[in-house]
């Protein structure tokens, strides 16, 4: 039941991603995230602007927006995320990753993790 109502109260109006956050959420210009290959063992920082895109192993990731809470910036963040792998020109994730959950909407891929940690608002 919570979980229904935090994703309601993030995707509220999301048929079109590039809107207006909506009351309670502010847009950030950019998100921080962390990328882990799980075979390499290795994990790596991802700094990206809305809009961008950066490569990460076979992966490409875009960021199409990231809310935080207005009153506590600090406290979680909501990205809505973009991934392809380029190996096999395939979309392997696309929607939202809330940071504070990040097993509720997670990427499944073999080799990599993504995730996010924060919006960056500064």
């Amino acid at each position: 039941m919570i979980r229904k109502a935090l994703m309601a109260l993030v995707l509220s109006g999301s048929a079109l991603c590039a809107q207006e956050a909506p009351e309670g959420l502010a847009d950030a210009p950019g998100a921080y995230l962390r990328g882990l290959d799980k075979i390499a063992a290795a994990a790596s920082d991802i700094t990206l602007a809305v809009g961008d895109t950066v490569d990460y192993g076979s992966l490409s990731v875009r960021l199409v927006q990231c809310r935080y809470p207005a009153e506590d910036p600090a406290s979680n963040a909501y990205s809505y995320l973009e991934i392809t792998d380029r190996s096999v020109d395939e979309v392997v994730f696309q929607g939202w990753m809330i940071a504070q959950n990040p097993a509720l909407s997670a990427l499944d891929h073999q080799r990599y993790d993504v995730w996010v940690l924060r919006c960056k608002i500064d």
